[in-house]
């Protein structure tokens, strides 16, 4: 094997959230994989929900790739990414079943950790009891995402490549059911589980998934050498990162450009350009402080206009979403922490219509101002926003995919974003389809 990658080797992106999840990101990456031979996820699990809609048909994705919608793309789980191998195989089937071919082109790390049912139920039992506590729900998705990185982090958890060794799989399954099962019943509360019925089940998937595991890493390393471009799909959103977000009310994973690397296997400096998505407002699901909040339930309300023309529900639990305006003292933080090449505004046609438009460009934090989002929950629950307030436009956005198209209120909004936080705006969708897209700069080209 050569030291270091090929002169002339493939370009590779990374795409992540900029804000609290739900940008838009999947539809984003379906559209730049037309330019790649490769898409890779590198963290999260299936309580990740990319929405993409092609054609005028939905397809929602969770664990899969986004580029599988594209023929003869390859597609990678990276160790990042926690796997439940019932959904994984289910969300498979249901690929299938509407004539997307998966398996020849799938492959899943053998060092992804398991997500097994008492991961799930540890989940919902500990959100359970926080709420009948008054603690109050972190709102998790209860999909065991959490616990699954809680025993990768303690050394003990089941991976993808003990599916290869069924007695190392029951040796540990069964240490594993006994170590929850304490926590279920003397604390939580809750009925123990017993391991047969799972081992019973990780041994059936296990059969599906050997053909999919791989050395991701190492494939990745080829891929590039021999002149691939990479797609690295981030899931959830910066603030959502268990560092760098809104702690405790975040994901359990690094939804940060920098795990791009970690969760892959490929090295930081393969990764050439990093594209952040970032709503033309802001969204929240789930519990956290969120300063520029607006009430959606009101009709005729700024609120009620974001949540029902947005049609603002989760991917993967349904719930409604937070709505808001675009926060430019949060953007600055994502900016900082990803370093971020150039972003995609999406939904902008959703202020379609708006007499007026707020921004927040900072805080009022007790007697100090401050201009990047602070670090500390309570903190940023205490913050009051400071708005810029811009004119509004009346003509309609959706579906235009050149610049000079758009209303001459909406490019003053784009463009006093980018002055807000100091990074380009290299893309924006005007709409779900692929073809709803305005392009200034190609990141693959860049």
């Amino acid at each position: 094997m050569q030291a270091g990658p090929l002169r002339g080797g493939g370009r590779n992106v990374v795409v992540v959230g900029t804000q609290w999840g739900d940008e838009g990101k999947g539809k984003i990456v379906d559209w730049l994989t037309d330019h790649a031979q490769g898409v890779v996820r590198f963290q999260g699990g299936h309580n990740a929900g990319h929405t993409l809609v092609i054609n005028g048909r939905k397809t929602a994705l969770q664990l899969v790739p986004s580029g599988v919608m594209r023929e003869g793309v390859a597609c990678y789980i990276g160790n990042g990414v926690v796997v439940d191998p019932a959904h994984l195989l289910a969300e498979i089937e249901r690929l299938e079943g509407i004539g997307v071919e998966v398996r020849s082109r799938l492959f899943v790390s053998e060092s992804c950790p398991l997500i097994l049912p008492f991961h799930v139920e540890l989940d919902r039992a500990r959100e359970a009891h926080r709420e009948a506590s008054a603690g109050g729900k972190i709102g998790t998705t209860g999909k065991g995402i959490g616990p699954a990185y809680e025993d990768k982090v303690a050394r003990r958890a089941l991976r993808v490549m003990d599916l290869k060794s069924p007695a190392r799989l029951e040796s540990k399954l069964r240490d594993l059911v006994v170590l929850h099962n304490a926590e279920l019943t003397g604390v939580l509360g809750a009925k123990p589980l017993q391991a047969a019925p799972m081992l019973d089940a990780a041994l059936r998937a296990a059969e599906q998934l050997r053909p999919l595991m791989a050395d991701v890493g190492y494939r990745l390393f080829n891929a590039h050498r021999l002149g691939a471009n990479l797609l690295f799909e981030g899931a959830q959103g910066t603030l959502l990162d268990i560092d760098h977000g809104t702690y405790p009310y975040v994901t359990s994973s690094n939804c940060v450009a920098g795990n791009a690397a970690a969760g892959s296997g490929l090295g930081p400096g393969l990764l050439h350009y990093i594209l952040g998505i970032t709503k033309a407002y802001t969204t929240r699901v789930g519990s956290g402080p969120f300063p520029t909040e607006l009430p959606i339930d009101a009709p005729g309300t700024v609120g009620h206009h974001l949540s029902t023309i947005g049609q603002e529900r989760g991917t993967v639990t349904g719930r409604a979403r937070r709505c808001g305006w675009l926060d430019a003292a949060a953007l600055k933080r994502s900016i900082i922490i990803n370093g971020i090449s150039g972003l995609c505004i999406t939904k902008l046609d959703v202020l379609d219509g708006l007499r007026e438009i707020k921004v927040c460009t900072g805080y009022r934090l007790g007697d100090r101002l401050l201009d990047v989002l602070p670090l500390d929950a309570e903190e940023i629950a205490a913050c009051e926003p400071v708005y810029e307030v811009l004119p509004g436009w009346s003509d309609t956005t959706a579906g235009l995919t050149n610049w000079e198209q758009l209303p001459a209120n909406a490019r003053r909004y784009l463009e006093r974003m980018q002055e807000l936080i100091g990074a380009p705006i290299d893309m924006v969708s005007t709409g779900p389809d692929r073809v709803h897209t305005i392009l200034l700069r190609h990141p693959f080209r860049a």
